[in-house]
């Protein structure tokens, strides 16, 4: 799930347990496959792929599994065929959400997250209901110990990037959505590490929950949608309790 700070975007890999982190291992694997059947295997000319590799090692995923999923992919040895999927919906109290998947079955999946949805003090909404909150951002997010924040920003810009804000212990460097991996190549070269780095749903304005029960709901929300193996993604306008 990719939770939002107040003024930014933030996810964060640090800490996962073993049962969670072998599923984000999982639906990463299932985007590779899908990469190296609609670009090839080769990160060189699959910018998809490429991509997809480096958030395969912000989130610590081995290269001998990431090296496995690709040569499956190539093989043929996967012959599931999956499907981008997009669902807009608001949480308790009208909070904004954003779910983006890969799914073989639409109503298998569609039929599972309605469920999620209702079962929380939500609903599913119509496709552009929530969409038009949110902006499609590139966003770097690099942890701020043992770096020169003056030096990465000069880099940064020189790279392309938009914009750069410091907040809790980590920097986040915006790009335009086209930018985003020139960018972090750029950085890369120069020996910085990333958290996470990606085209994201960034949210123009947050919404605050006060009612304790919504809070509990909203949380729920987000970890089942977190927890179906088809959601890949999960973005939301939720000002939440802990980075207000």
């Amino acid at each position: 799930m990719s939770g939002h700070s107040k003024w930014s975007t933030i996810k964060r890999k640090k800490g996962v347990a073993d049962q969670a982190r072998a599923k984000i291992f999982t639906k990463i694997g299932k985007e590779i496959t899908v990469a190296v059947k609609a670009g090839g295997a080769d990160p060189t000319v699959n910018p998809r792929l490429r991509d997809l590799i480096a958030k395969a090692k912000a989130a610590n995923m081995p290269n001998d599994n990431i090296d496995r999923v690709i040569k499956k992919a190539a093989g043929g040895a996967d012959k599931t065929n999956y499907e981008d999927v997009k669902y807009e919906g608001y949480g308790p109290n009208g909070i904004a959400v954003i779910v983006e998947g890969l799914t073989d079955n639409r109503n298998r999946t569609a039929g599972e997250i309605r469920h999620i949805f209702d079962k929380f003090g939500g609903n599913l909404g119509t496709t552009g209901c929530v969409s038009f909150m949110f902006e499609s951002k590139g966003v770097i997010t690099i942890d701020a110990e043992e770096i020169d924040e003056d030096k990465l920003m000069e880099d940064a810009l020189e790279a392309g990037a938009a914009d750069l804000i410091s907040e809790d212990g980590v920097v986040i460097v915006y790009t335009d959505p086209a930018d985003c991996s020139a960018v972090r190549e750029a950085l890369e070269e120069k020996g910085y590490t990333f958290e996470s780095a990606g085209v994201e749903e960034v949210p123009n304005t947050y919404t605050a929950l006060t009612d304790p029960d919504s809070i509990v709901k909203m949380q729920r929300l987000l970890e089942y949608l977190d927890d179906n193996d088809d959601v890949t993604e999960v973005w939301h306008n939720w000002e939440t309790p802990d980075e207000e």
